[in-house]
C-alpha cells in the first residue's frame, strides 16, 4: 500500500477532504468527500472511484472533534487509515511570512491567528481542523498549504496600496487570494498546451466567494482580490470593492460599530443583501423576483468590469477561465459574461457552453474560453508531497 495524504479544505460551513496516494511519479486521488452543514446537521458524502455513498447525516450540533473522529473512522473502513502519512490543509492567508507549504507547529499556528481580522470568516475555519486532527490522531505531520502565495510575487505597482510608505513597510499590500486554485488552473493549462499556459490568460474563480487573476506562464499578474477577501468581486454574502467613504459613513454617520460594519460586508451583502432572497446563484437564476435579476445584473456588470481591469494589466487578453462553483456550473452566467466580453473577441460556442464542454468558445474567436473543475486538494497533495521529499519522510 502506497503512503497517503489526507486533504483537508474547510470552508466557513463545510469541510472537504481528500485521500491521495503519494509515489516516486505521481500523485493520484484514491477518495474524496464532503462534511456540509457543519453548524447544523452535518451531511457526509463521499466518493471513490466510481463509487459514490451520500445521505448519511450526522446528529445536528456535532462538534468539529466529533466531524473528523467520524472521518477517520470512514477512513479506517476504507483501509486507509493506516497508511496515511501526513494531513494537509488549505490555511487561507498567510501574510507576509508564509508563501510557502510550512509544518503547523503551535508557534506557526499562534502566528496564523493573528491573521484572523484579515480573514474572519475563513482564518479560523481553517486553523480549527488543524488543531483537532492533532487531538484526533496524534503525532500526524501536518502541513499549511496557502491561498496567499501564489500571489506573493505580484510586482510593486499590483500589489502597492496609494498609502504612505510606512504601511508598505508594516505588511499593508494587496495579498489576494483563492491561489490554490489559480495553481490547479496555470497546471490544467499547461497539460493541455505549454503555449496555452503562455498566453494572457483572465481566471474567474466564481463561487460563493469570488475573485479573478491575471496570469501569464502560470504566475499572477495581478489579481481582484487583495489585503482581505473583502475586495472586487460582488460574491454570495460579501460586497466586494466599495469606495473607502462609505465604510467611514457607516461608522460616523450611521453609528455603526466597526464589528457590526464587518458583520454587514462579510455576512449581509452581496447576491444575498442586493436581492433580499438568496446568496445561491442557482435560486436566484430560478426565481421571478425582480430583485434577483438586479443582484445578477449587478454580479455580472461587476465581473466583466474586473475583467477588463485584468486584460489591461496583461495588455491583451487571450485565454479566459471560469472555475468554481457558479463558473464551473452556471451556463447562463458564463452566457451573460461573454456576451459583454465580444468586445475583446470573446466568441462564445452556445451549444458547447450549454452542454459544460471544456472549451466554450468558437474556433474563430479571438479569445479560448475554458471550464476547468476546480481542485484545490489535488494541489495541497502534491504540495504536501513535495515537502515529505524534502525531509525524507
Amino acid at each position: 500500500m502506497p503512503d497517503l495524504i489526507l486533504v483537508l479544505n474547510a470552508g466557513s460551513s463545510s469541510l472537504k477532504f481528500g485521500v491521495f496516494a503519494c509515489s516516486e511519479t505521481a500523485v493520484t486521488e484514491v477518495a474524496r468527500g464532503k462534511y456540509s452543514d457543519l453548524h447544523g446537521t452535518p451531511h457526509f458524502s463521499t466518493s471513490t472511484g466510481t463509487r459514490k455513498a451520500s445521505g448519511l447525516s450526522l446528529e445536528t450540533g456535532s462538534s468539529l472533534r466529533h466531524v473528523l473522529e467520524h472521518l477517520t473512522g470512514w477512513l479506517a473502513s476504507e483501509g486507509h487509515m493506516s497508511s496515511i502519512v501526513s494531513a494537509g490543509h488549505r490555511i487561507v492567508h498567510g501574510g507576509t511570512k508564509y508563501h510557502a507549504p510550512v509544518r503547523l507547529t503551535n508557534d506557526v499556528l499562534d502566528e496564523l491567528d493573528a491573521l484572523t481580522p484579515l480573514a474572519p470568516l475563513h482564518q479560523p475555519a481553517s486553523l480549527e481542523p488543524v488543531r483537532v486532527l492533532r487531538d484526533v490522531l496524534t503525532g500526524l505531520l501536518q502541513i499549511g498549504c496557502f491561498d496567499t502565495a501564489f500571489h506573493h510575487h505580484l510586482g510593486i505597482e499590483a500589489r502597492s496600496y496609494a498609502l504612505p510608505i510606512r504601511y508598505q513597510t508594516q505588511g499593508i499590500r494587496k495579498f489576494g487570494f483563492h491561489g490554490l486554485s489559480y495553481q490547479h488552473v496555470a497546471s490544467e493549462l499547461a497539460a493541455v498546451s505549454p503555449q496555452l499556459k503562455g498566453k494572457r490568460t483572465v481566471v474567474a474563480h466564481l463561487g460563493n466567494g469570488c475573485s479573478l487573476c491575471a496570469m501569464r506562464d502560470g504566475t499572477s499578474v495581478d489579481t481582484t482580490m487583495g489585503y482581505t477577501p473583502l475586495d472586487g468581486l460582488m460574491m454570495g454574502t460579501r460586497s466586494g470593492g466599495l469606495d473607502p467613504g462609505l465604510l467611514l459613513h457607516l461608522i460616523r454617520e450611521l453609528k455603526m460599530s466597526p464589528d457590526a460594519v464587518e458583520h454587514l460586508l462579510y455576512n449581509q451583502s452581496g447576491l444575498l443583501g442586493v436581492s433580499g432572497i438568496s446568496a445561491d446563484m442557482h435560486t436566484l437564476l430560478d426565481s421571478s423576483d425582480p430583485h434577483a435579476l438586479v443582484a445578477i445584473n449587478l454580479f455580472v456588470y461587476r465581473a466583466v468590469a474586473e475583467a477588463a481591469r485584468m486584460t489591461a494589466a496583461l495588455e491583451g487578453l487571450e485565454v479566459l477561465v471560469f472555475t468554481g462553483g457558479i463558473g464551473e456550473n452556471s451556463w447562463q452566467i458564463r452566457e451573460r459574461i461573454c456576451a459583454r466580453l465580444a468586445w475583446l473577441g470573446v466568441l462564445l460556442d452556445h451549444r458547447e457552453n450549454r452542454a459544460g464542454a471544456a472549451i466554450i468558445s468558437k474556433p474563430e474567436s479571438k479569445v479560448d474560453v475554458h471550464v476547468v473543475a476546480a481542485n484545490e486538494e489535488i494541489v495541497i497533495a502534491q504540495s504536501v508531497a513535495g515537502v515529505l521529499e524534502i525531509q525524507g519522510a
